[in-house]
């Protein structure tokens, strides 16, 4: 692929993520994607022939890899610092959009499937989820946490920052987000002391 064409794809990628954040996935059309994205109708087939569903796997997944270089660019300080780096890819995404955009990943998860399938978008979300979650549980674990009270907390933490960010939506400003990332940092540090770690 040209270098061109890998930036064309990518900005169809982070326009169909933005779309999903804003709008959910159900409503959405690829024609209405492509169009967010300020690319030809044709040029997304061409990228995506797999359409709709293809293209929102990849839009999950690129959100989830964003929201994974942050926590991972400070969780070598600790797990602290990686849960406050992962906390602020969500406050900028609601401030930068007016609270407007919220969590693409949490958008596809609570969409609801038909009986009888189990839609390849659906499935990114909750492997984007673990991911997240596995990765703050591991940063627990090497800093003193028995691995079963990091599993807990890392879901614990998953699910209140995404709960946060939905009520950040509903309330238009960010005092949900923040006040959930209060009461987790002195989670994370407390379950840290409690380890008898002096990492931090």
């Amino acid at each position: 692929m040209t270098e061109s064409g890998t930036s064309s794809r990518e900005r169809i990628v982070a326009g169909a993520a933005d779309m999903i954040s804003r709008r959910g996935l159900s409503a959405m059309s690829i024609r209405k994607m492509a169009e967010h994205a300020g690319t030809p109708l044709g040029s997304t087939y061409h990228f995506f022939p797999g359409g709709k569903q293809q293209l929102a796997t990849e839009a999950v997944r690129y959100a989830g890899e964003w929201a994974v270089r942050a926590f991972r660019g400070e969780s070598g300080t600790g797990p602290d610092a990686g849960l406050m780096a992962f906390v602020d890819v969500y406050r900028t995404i609601l401030v930068e959009s007016d609270f407007h955009a919220g969590c693409p990943v949490l958008a596809v998860a609570i969409e609801e499937p038909r009986a009888d399938e189990i839609p390849p978008a659906l499935e990114a979300a909750a492997e984007v989820l673990d991911t997240w979650a596995g990765l703050l549980a591991t940063s627990l674990r090497n800093h003193g946490v028995e691995a079963e009270q990091a599993a807990q907390i890392a879901t614990l933490v998953v699910a209140a920052i995404e709960g946060a960010v939905a009520m950040c939506r509903a309330k238009r400003n960010t005092d949900p987000l923040d006040h959930t990332a209060a009461q987790l940092h002195a989670l994370v540090s407390g379950a840290i002391r409690g380890s008898g770690s002096s990492s931090m």
